[in-house]
């Protein structure tokens, strides 16, 4: 794997009509692709689910495969358990993305979004097999799984499949010590195991990109020259089993500003680190609702309303500002009319959430905050 460790990862890519994520803007994204490479990089990210099913794999072949000689990048795979749940039809997904991809074979090959349901999936279709099975034809150099579960479930995934190589986590410094995401935790099973570590959305989506201006004002203070989202990067470049970092960048500006501080990487310092606690406890300080998620509150709710869902939508708004409330209000939207969670408005005011929350917190109130902003 290439020692320089940013990944360009393909899900959210340049558009051509910015109101829909299937038409991507190959010109746009070709000038990104040879700035990435002219700077010593080359590992690329995709799935079949990025950018509404295939277009993410269309496009690499468009901006990369058919542009670059095959020994001049790595790409990287992902079989989707929530696309193709069938024995009988995983050889034609992945011939499918080979093709797509036109390459004939992967560098890596990861089982996608693993946690633990998947698990079982994964184990009654024979997916971790056949990931190996491809990788003894020659169509797979090195096989693992990205994963979004407890460190429990992943202890459980590497102790049954110790034949993985390589396990893809979600981990920032805000996710770091975090009750409910447990990246430290995570990256310490990996590790235990004996496993290099790639990383997804070390920029938490794009929020930490935009901390609250205290937590700014430090960073500047300390290195006016560096973007506050490369204070995210570098935290997760920075720990010695993560062989690379994803970054889902969209346009040329972000790209130039990670290759700015990643062509030559200078791993966190002391002093840094210390600075990346402040600007944590900081954001966490601006919580607006001091909910744990423990989810004590959710079980047996009569409207079925998921309530420490809706309080992390509100607290993100009011830890990294307004500008979260289009992002909160589309996801409060799949909550409700996707996966048929109740509304906030639709509470009855039993109460027997609160009688059930260890914080004693009013949560009929806070579900009217909640029905006021994010409906």
């Amino acid at each position: 794997m290439n020692p320089k460790k940013l990944g360009f990862g393909l899900m959210r890519l340049p558009l051509a009509d910015p109101n829909d994520t299937t038409k991507i803007d190959y010109e746009a994204l070709s000038e990104m692709v040879d700035r990435y490479m002219d700077a010593g990089f080359n590992y690329f990210d995709t799935a079949y689910p990025y950018h509404g099913g295939k277009n993410s794999e269309i496009a690499f072949e468009n901006c990369v495969a058919k542009r670059y000689p095959r020994d001049a990048y790595t790409i990287t795979d992902k079989l989707s358990l929530f696309v193709v749940d069938k024995a009988e039809n995983l050889e034609d997904y992945f011939n499918g993305q080979l093709e797509r991809c036109d390459v004939e074979y992967f560098d890596y090959y990861l089982l996608h979004a693993m946690n633990k349901n998947y698990l079982e999936l994964a184990d009654r279709i024979g997916a971790f097999d056949f990931a190996l099975q491809k990788k003894a034809e020659g169509k797979i150099r090195h096989v693992g799984f990205s994963f979004h579960d407890t460190p429990e479930v992943l202890e459980e995934i590497l102790t049954r499949h110790p034949e993985m190589e390589y396990v893809q986590l979600q981990l920032n410094y805000l996710d770091w010590d975090s009750d409910d995401v447990q990246s430290r935790a995570c990256y310490e099973t990996a590790v235990r195991h004996g496993k290099k570590v790639l990383v997804m959305e070390p920029v938490k989506g794009g929020l930490l990109a935009n901390v609250p201006e205290e937590a700014q004002a430090l960073m500047k203070e300390n290195h006016p020259d560096l973007s506050v989202a490369s204070w995210a990067v570098r935290f997760a470049a920075s720990l010695p089993e993560v062989a690379m970092v994803l970054s889902g960048m969209s346009n040329l500006e972000q790209m130039e500003d990670n290759l700015s501080y990643m062509k030559e990487f200078s791993p966190l310092s002391e002093e840094e680190q210390n600075l990346v606690k402040r600007v944590t406890e900081i954001i966490a300080s601006k919580e607006s609702i001091p909910c744990t998620a423990c989810r004590y509150c959710v079980d047996g709710c009569p409207m079925q309303i998921a309530i420490p869902d809706y309080f992390k939508l509100m607290n993100n708004i009011s830890k990294f500002g307004d500008s979260q409330k289009s992002k909160a209000k589309a996801s409060y939207k799949r909550f409700t009319e996707t996966q048929g969670k109740g509304r906030a408005s639709t509470c009855i005011e039993c109460r027997q959430c609160e009688e059930h929350c260890p914080q004693h917190l009013s949560i009929t109130d806070y579900l009217k905050e909640v029905a006021a902003v994010l409906e």
